[in-house]
This record gives structure tokens, C-alpha cells and sequence, in this order.
């Protein structure tokens, strides 16, 4: 399969909490499909919906639709029989789906002033390595 284009059709982000306050938030990103079409011969449009939901705090959502061809009428035979996608299919459409609104969440998260909803990478920085010193001594071979 492969992803021809990805469309957003709606954002949205809520806080319903108080600023300042020290709190455990919990966030719980997830993905579903909602529906398949086949639009063409071989071209799919798969239509999704994207949440990050930060516990007792808000939330950040997004809906849209990708489009998909090579392989598009077998994922859309699976789906209206079974209601679901092929393994395969699925990993690719979620990762589509995290790859399109992923960024889009960050920064709509930063304007509600929420945390990011996914962590941020660790930082190490290393102090300079200690050089060894010169031995004064003989060198043997």
C-alpha cells in the first residue's frame, strides 16, 4: 500500500484544568478508523480520528482521511467483512496517521498549554573528557 495523501479535516484542543496546580497527568494517545471507501479501481479513503486525552486535564483531536492505492481493493474487501484491516495495512495506516498528527498535536497542545503528547527525548550532556597526562617515565617496547 502506499499513502498518496493525507487530509485533516478538523482540530481541535481543550483544557478544562487549572494552571499552576502539581498534578500526575496521565496521556493516552490512540488512533481509529472510522470507515473504508474505495473511490477508484485500487484507490482507498480511509477515514480516521486521531485523540490525545490528558486525565482530568484536556484533550487535543484530529480527523481526517488518507488516501491509498496498490492494494487498496483488498483492504477495503477485508474491512467491509470483517470490519477490519489487514496487519499489515493497519500498521501502515497508523503510522500514517501518528506520522500526519503527531506534530500538529504538539502544537496545538502548546496552545492550550498542555504537555506535549508524547515524551521528550532524554538529554545527557558530558563534560569534557579528562585528558590523560604525559608519564614522565621510560618507554619500553
Amino acid at each position: 500500500m502506499t499513502v498518496k495523501r493525507t487530509e485533516l479535516r478538523k482540530v481541535e484542543a481543550n483544557r478544562v484544568g487549572e494552571m499552576g496546580a502539581k498534578m500526575n497527568i496521565r496521556i493516552d494517545v490512540n488512533s481509529n478508523v472510522s470507515q473504508i471507501y474505495l473511490t477508484e479501481e485500487d484507490v482507498a479513503r480511509v477515514e480516521f480520528r486521531f485523540m490525545a486525552t490528558y486525565t482530568g486535564l484536556g484533550s487535543v483531536g484530529i480527523e481526517g482521511r488518507i488516501t491509498f492505492s496498490d492494494g487498496a481493493k483488498e483492504l477495503y474487501e477485508k474491512w467491509t467483512e470483517t470490519g477490519n484491516m489487514p496487519e499489515k495495512a493497519a500498521q501502515e495506516t497508523h503510522a500514517a496517521i501518528m506520522k500526519s498528527c503527531m506534530p500538529v498535536a504538539v502544537l496545538l497542545s502548546r496552545e492550550v498549554q498542555l504537555p506535549p503528547p508524547m515524551p521528550m527525548p532524554p538529554i545527557n550532556i558530558k563534560g569534557k573528557a579528562k585528558k590523560s597526562k604525559p608519564s614522565s617515565g621510560m618507554e619500553v617496547a
